[in-house]
């Protein structure tokens, strides 16, 4: 986010000067609005925090670059001359390019966070071990800006809050919790192990699906080129021979005809539907059904939802804290298991049930319809022996074991399916290929 400077007169005349974080400047003229009608403030300028490059020199010494941020040229200038710098040069640097921060980046920080919270090192020690040893240029200034947000006594919320599009919604959130809850190793703990399987999972699909598809489209691509380019240059030198075709190589050749003709109305009954599954699947009622009907999908379905189980329990068992029904924290692990299918049947059945009937959880966790039968028997085992948030991890567990072996059966039935794929797409060309080989001339 950046960061703004409101200058403002009180109803009184008193000079207000303040500082507030945005996202844009049109956000931060917002702000000031409803802070202006709120308290009657007149609004004198609205500054924004930006990076300068400066060069400056004490007396005797050599020229020194760097950069800094500040609210104007004028200010970061009479810093250096307060400094016993005399200034050189100031520019305001147009380009930060800051670049993004990889999922390992960020698996790496909660990580090392957790381990070193254990030894029972200072957090504050912790930022400045990781600010230091972290390459990133983004991290780096996340970091400091955490580290920063801290020292001023901000909330937890509002620290990691700004930082959802580096850390991601629940990363930021359970970091969040982290920092008022009573374990905070634990929970950081548990939100690395949760990233981890994030980005391992997502890894994982992209080898199942990324990959192959790439194949299957390559190997299409070819047949294509061949039927409707190399072809049909062989079979008409045939035909103006007066040469008759058999009646493999004529059918192929009139596809290829049809294809060449067509090609354009043949594109486009591929891209539009594609197109229009993509758009309509990121819209909320479209990644709503999807989810829906994915999870019965065969193979791949199984494999989803017994992940989104995994996350759910993970989440669960981090934050439940064994009083009361924790509704908030059954509100966030829905939110978190990737799942909007399951968010919402968990939300509006199982929240819903427990709040206005008073029912149970487990019984409200089997009306939602989203829970395997296993998970269902491990949560009720769990509520009954009092060890409902044991019984969460063991789940969570079990669930990591069995999608992790699943994934590399669904890849290697993913994998015969391509090369059959290919093995019949070559077998297809030789045949044809073969039979316009053995054709003889006609007589005269």
């Amino acid at each position: 986010m950046a960061q703004f400077r409101l200058k403002a007169i009180s109803q009184k005349g008193k000079i207000i000067q303040t500082e507030f974080e945005a996202d844009t400047k049109k956000e931060a003229q917002q702000k000031v609005d409803k802070l202006s009608r709120l308290n009657g403030l007149t609004t004198r300028s609205i500054d924004q925090k930006t990076l300068y490059m400066y060069k400056a020199q004490r007396p005797g010494k050599a020229v020194i670059s760097g950069e800094q941020e500040a609210y104007s040229k004028e200010e970061l200038e009479k810093a250096l001359v307060k400094l016993g710098y005399k200034v050189v040069s100031i520019n305001k640097k147009w380009f930060d390019f800051k670049g993004g921060v990889p999922m390992q980046e960020i698996v790496t920080f909660i990580s090392l966070s957790a381990d070193l919270l254990k030894q029972q090192l200072p957090y504050d020690e912790i930022l400045n071990l990781l600010y230091e040893d972290t390459q990133n240029k983004r991290m780096k200034e996340v970091i400091k800006t955490i580290q920063k947000d801290l020292k001023d006594g901000k909330e937890g919320s509002e620290v990691y809050g700004k930082h959802e599009d580096v850390f991601g919604k629940f990363a930021a959130y359970m970091l969040s919790v982290a920092s008022t809850s009573g374990n905070m190793a634990l929970v950081f703990e548990s939100t690395a192990k949760f990233m981890e399987r994030d980005a391992d999972f997502k890894k994982n699909m992209k080898r199942a699906l990324m990959m192959p598809t790439i194949t299957v489209l390559a190997v299409i691509g070819v047949v294509l080129f061949y039927v409707g380019y190399i072809f049909p240059a062989t079979a008409e030198m045939f035909l103006e021979m007066n040469i008759e075709l058999p009646p493999m190589t004529a059918a192929t050749l009139d596809l290829s005809y049809w294809l060449q003709a067509n090609w354009v109305y043949i594109l486009l009954s591929f891209i539009v539907p594609i197109v229009a599954f993509i758009l309509y699947v990121r819209t909320p009622e479209g990644k709503l059904k999807l989810d829906k009907y994915i999870i019965h999908v065969p193979v791949l379905g199984d494999l989803l939802h017994k992940t989104s189980i995994e996350i759910f329990a993970r989440v669960f068992f981090t934050l439940y804290s064994g009083s009361g029904q924790n509704i908030e924290v059954i509100k966030i692990a829905a939110e978190a298991c990737r799942n909007k299918y399951m968010e919402k049947q968990i939300k509006d059945v199982a929240i819903k049930s427990m709040l206005k009937d008073g029912a149970g959880l487990i019984e409200s966790m089997e009306a939602t319809g989203v829970f395997t039968v296993t998970a269902i028997s491990r949560f009720r085992l769990g509520a009954e022996s009092g060890a409902l948030r044991e019984n969460a991890k063991q789940l969570a567990e079990y669930y990591e074991l069995q999608t992790t072996y699943k994934m590399d059966s669904v890849i290697d039935i993913i994998n015969l399916f391509i090369n059959m794929f290919i093995m019949v797409a070559l077998i297809a060309i030789t045949i044809v290929s073969s039979e316009a080989a053995v054709i003889s001339p006609s007589s005269p």
